[in-house]
């Protein structure tokens, strides 16, 4: 592994560590980007990469996000994220996760961990065992705040989706409107059932191809193979799978007019904004757009601490505010002619002290 410090997505990140655990066989990578606002919170990421540095730019890129996702949402918590790196096999032990909870208490608070792509509710009570510095727990009662993030980050991206079509297509609902949606899991095939519940013409794609097709023939949809969603002739498209997919040749392929989804990291590079306003497509902020997972379980976590109210109808009133951010980034965005990211990234740099 390269010296992560010199990678390219390196953000001056307070504190980067790689855990190494032989005896269960845990290998994880912790990266706390800011703790200006509070503890660094965020995920924690099971995958298999192809390679070590793919595992710490993830790391980097992530954490980074968190810090702006969070401060862009008004929450006390600052940025952080985990990767487990995990085998070809994707081999989960209890034995892995206890190496990981103990990591995490390690950092004495300064690191709130939660799930992300690959951990489950089950995974996150298992390291609740461990170290009380963990969120997305499950909770009993329709009323309570927490549990699974899914949920809350769809319903947030719907509802950035419907600004995203008012502001750009002029149209009060998305009934009739056509989205192309990358990744129906969670996340993506929560989003999925609201736009259909409200009348959206839907094309679904899925690297497990079995699964958009069973989605699709719940909702009336079409499908799309997953290398080609992204050309779809549609009004919106909505990346909810892995990031860094607008890149050169992936912008060059869409044929809509926004894009909205709640992909982390969607933009390859800084570049890769001003080059979708170039080609006149509106595009929501992924840190901005998906914050409703960090907001539900960031305020399950306050809650047990007495400093936030454990009303589930609380997380809805802060998820509710997305469209608002939102339109005030493409405002500003319109009125200075720096694209939307752009706008982002200087509010949340400002709020966090960077």
């Amino acid at each position: 592994m390269t010296a992560f410090w010199t990678e390219a997505d390196y953000d001056d990140h307070e504190l980067v560590e790689v855990v190494r655990d032989p005896k269960s066989g845990l290998t994880a990578i912790i990266a706390l980007h800011s703790t200006h606002l509070g503890p660094g919170a965020g995920g924690t990421r099971f995958w298999h990469y192809a390679n070590p540095e793919d595992a710490m730019r993830d790391a980097l890129r992530l954490s980074r996000g968190m810090s702006y996702k969070n401060a862009m949402a008004g929450l006390p918590m600052g940025g952080g994220k985990a990767v487990i790196l995990a085998d070809a096999d994707k081999t989960k032990t209890p034995e892995m996760l206890a190496a990981f909870a103990d990591a995490v208490e390690g950092l004495g608070g300064r690191y709130v961990t939660a799930e992300d792509v690959g951990i489950s509710e089950a995974d996150m009570a298992a390291v609740a065992q461990r170290t009380q510095y963990v969120s997305g727990l499950p909770v009993e009662g329709e009323d309570a705040a927490g549990g699974d993030p899914g949920p809350f980050t769809a319903l947030g991206i719907f509802l950035g989706i419907k600004a995203a079509v008012k502001h750009k297509l002029g149209k009060d609902s998305v009934e009739g409107v056509h989205v192309a949606i990358q990744g129906t899991g969670s996340v993506g095939g929560g989003v999925a059932r609201l736009l259909a519940k409200e009348g959206a013409k839907l094309t679904l794609s899925d690297i497990h191809e079995d699964r958009a097709a069973a989605l699709a023939a719940e909702l009336g949809a079409d499908t799309a193979a997953s290398d080609a969603i992204m050309s779809v002739a549609c009004d919106v498209f909505s990346p909810n799978a892995l990031g860094a997919i607008l890149d050169d040749a992936g912008i060059a392929r869409l044929d809509c007019q926004v894009v909205a989804g709640g992909a982390n990291n969607q933009l390859q590079r800084p570049e890769h904004g001003p080059m979708l306003a170039k080609r006149g497509i509106l595009y929501a902020p992924d840190y901005v757009i998906n914050a409703g997972g960090i907001i539900s379980v960031t305020l399950e976590y306050l809650c047990r601490n007495d400093k936030a109210p454990c009303d589930i109808n609380e997380v809805r009133k802060r998820i509710a505010q997305i469209p608002g951010r939102l339109e005030q980034i493409w405002q500003e965005s319109e009125a200075t002619g720096a694209s939307p990211d752009q706008v982002a990234d200087r509010m949340a740099q400002d709020l966090i002290g960077r």
